[in-house]
């Protein structure tokens, strides 16, 4: 689908405020703050019931915008080459603008380009990666519609509707930073053809 400019000017709007917006991505519905906004991250944090030292997963634009949020060597680069837009989440060296409190206490930042339109142009109207932690309580199963959002998450700030999602497996993440990638979550991408990829 092809979305409204208004629509995602208005999500981008409520981020540079510090607001918490629930939007559609190719497997669930997410929830998006400005990952360098510490207030921000931690009104999403409480909002889900999350714990302060799980890392928030970004999404980005594109390739050019998820380098702003994250250092990537050789093989994150081949990686995003092969699978982006895609469920692939890759885990890099995160760049300084990204504060710890996003990334759980560490150093690292999982970031993906997504193969949904409405979620890449808010990242787009946002101008920077936006957080993409699935939008319900921590525990329970993620959102498919933006029906789902309101009842477990009645504070959010605003919901994108953009129908129902796909569903099915989450994102595939993939660690770069090692000397040889590893697998931190099985998901929609077989972990036998990433290693195949790099023979």
């Amino acid at each position: 689908m092809s979305p409204e400019p208004e629509l995602l000017q208005q999500a981008a709007d409520a981020l540079a405020n510090g607001r918490v917006v629930a939007f559609p991505t190719d497997t669930f519905y997410g929830l998006a703050v400005d990952p360098r906004n510490v207030e921000a991250v931690d009104r999403l944090y409480a909002l889900k019931g999350r714990s302060a030292a799980s890392a928030l997963t970004l999404i980005a634009a594109d390739g050019a915008q998820a380098a702003q949020a994250a250092s990537f060597g050789p093989a994150a680069r081949k990686l995003a080459a092969r699978w982006w837009p895609g469920p692939l989440t890759i885990v890099a060296q995160a760049q300084p603008v990204i504060p710890s409190t996003t990334l759980g206490g560490g150093g690292t930042v999982g970031v993906r380009v997504p193969d949904h339109a409405v979620a890449r142009g808010i990242a787009r109207a946002f101008g920077f990666c936006i957080t993409a932690t699935s939008a319900n309580l921590s525990g329970q199963p993620p959102a498919v519609s933006a029906s789902d959002v309101s009842p477990s998450l009645p504070d959010i700030d605003l919901v994108v509707d953009a129908g129902i999602t796909r569903g099915g497996v989450a994102s595939t993440i993939v660690d770069t930073t090692t000397e040889k990638v590893r697998l931190v979550r099985a998901g929609a991408i077989p972990w036998e053809l990433v290693l195949e990829f790099f023979g």
